[in-house]
């Protein structure tokens, strides 16, 4: 009887692993490997977020911190803006009240608490000549006339009081008033007192308040604003 001849095996993984390695090389094995790492870290190094440099900000940061340096502290406003409000006025109130004197009000103050600071209007007093409501203004007189009474033109003690013969009382005298003087009627400013007294220089005295109505824009009106407090 004849053998029979057994069939061969098929080589295992490893032998068919061992083979191939053989056939490719361990060189061209290494190789691959290096340049497949090399592939794979050039794609890492593309795909991901850069972190932003350090020195970018400190350019900013440095220019913030020199412009708030410069800045005063908002305290330091607010005290000097309290330093210099007024929180006090002087006034003298006159005429027609119980206690004439000079007296200091807090800033802001009307003409009514002026009056009643000097003990209230007396009875023979013409408030209705007066605007109550009127803020007060620190260095001025106040004062208060009788029914009839042509109360004097209010004069400043202040930085801004007329001095001289520019301090006038009473009615004022057009004929020998100074411009001063006479920019301190109702409605005569620079250019009318100037005209006053250009008028008076070439022509003459005004023998009459009336006659002020020959000066170029003095006219009835504008004349009753101030006519009773001037004489010729």
């Amino acid at each position: 009887m004849e053998d029979v001849p057994r069939p061969i095996a098929a080589p295992s993984l490893v032998e068919r692993a061992r083979d191939w390695l053989n056939w490719f090389g361990v060189a061209r094995l290494v190789t691959s490997a290096i340049a497949t790492l090399i592939v794979c870290a050039g794609g890492w190094w593309l795909v991901r977020t850069p972190t932003p440099p350090t020195e970018s900000s400190l350019p900013a940061a440095t220019s913030a911190r020199s412009v708030a340096d410069t800045l005063p502290p908002p305290t330091a406003e607010v005290a000097v803006a309290e330093s210099t409000s007024p929180v006090a006025v002087v006034v003298h109130v006159a005429g027609a009240v119980e206690r004439p004197g000079v007296y200091e009000l807090d800033a802001g103050s009307r003409v009514e608490a002026a009056i009643a600071a000097a003990g209230g209007a007396s009875p023979e007093a013409d408030l209705g000549a007066l605007n109550l409501a009127a803020v007060v203004i620190d260095g001025t007189q106040i004062y208060v006339p009788e029914p009839g009474e042509v109360p004097p033109v209010a004069v400043s003690v202040g930085a801004e009081a007329l001095s001289g013969e520019e301090a006038a009382v009473g009615p004022i005298d057009v004929n020998r008033a100074t411009a001063a003087q006479l920019e301190t009627l109702p409605g005569v400013g620079p250019a009318t007192a100037a005209a006053i007294i250009t008028e008076r220089e070439r022509n003459g005295p005004f023998v009459s308040v009336d006659d002020l109505e020959r000066v170029p824009g003095i006219g009835p009106a504008k004349l009753a604003g101030f006519a009773d407090q001037v004489v010729t």
